[in-house]
């Protein structure tokens, strides 16, 4: 791989260019241009259930030695902590392996829904067909991010990358590739 390639991460790593990473289905001479991820605002619905859940678990903690023992208080915070840490650490590794990457030579769609299951969907760049951005109301303008349908010429329908940072520029990243490959 070239030294000289400017890599750059913004937005807690929802958005990285030329990121120095390699995947299950990499091939060999395959260079990855961006990885996306869902903006990070996306994420303030569970951030914000579980800092409610952890002041509820203090705040009852107060109430709980009038009803239970000790123990059982400690055994309810035990089963609270847990709780709340899988709660996070559910939707923290959702939202961190749920990606979108762009190769020079293809665009890979990696989505995981639960923690066993996951699919991939690819797509080669001189596949595609037609791209769509979606705006996502308020918020999506102010931080500037959306969703990107891309249509296949391939047996998918399309691609989708949700909520992304930038989805302008990740356009004008795909349509650069296109150009290049129409070129060709």
């Amino acid at each position: 791989m070239e030294n000289n390639i400017k890599r750059e991460s913004r937005l807690f790593f929802s958005y990285q260019i030329n990121p120095d990473i390699k995947f299950e289905t990499y091939e060999e001479g395959e260079r990855v241009i961006l990885l996306m991820r869902a903006h990070p605002f996306t994420q303030l619905g569970w951030i914000m259930n579980t800092i409610i859940l952890i002041i509820l678990t203090i705040f009852i903690n107060f109430f709980l030695p009038q009803f239970l023992s000790l123990n059982k208080i400690f055994v309810f915070n035990c089963f609270a902590i847990v709780f709340i840490a899988s709660f996070a650490f559910y939707y923290f590794l959702h939202w961190y392996f749920n990606v979108g990457i762009l190769t020079n030579k293809r665009l890979v769609d990696i989505d995981f829904s639960g923690i066993l299951y996951r699919e991939i969907t690819t797509a080669r760049i001189n596949n595609i067909e037609d791209i769509t951005i979606k705006g996502s109301g308020f918020f999506g303008s102010l931080f500037d991010y959306g969703s990107i349908y891309i249509q296949t010429a391939g047996m998918e329908n399309y691609i989708e990358f949700n909520d992304v940072p930038y989805p302008s520029k990740i356009v004008d990243q795909i349509n650069k590739l296109l150009s290049k490959k129409h070129v060709e």
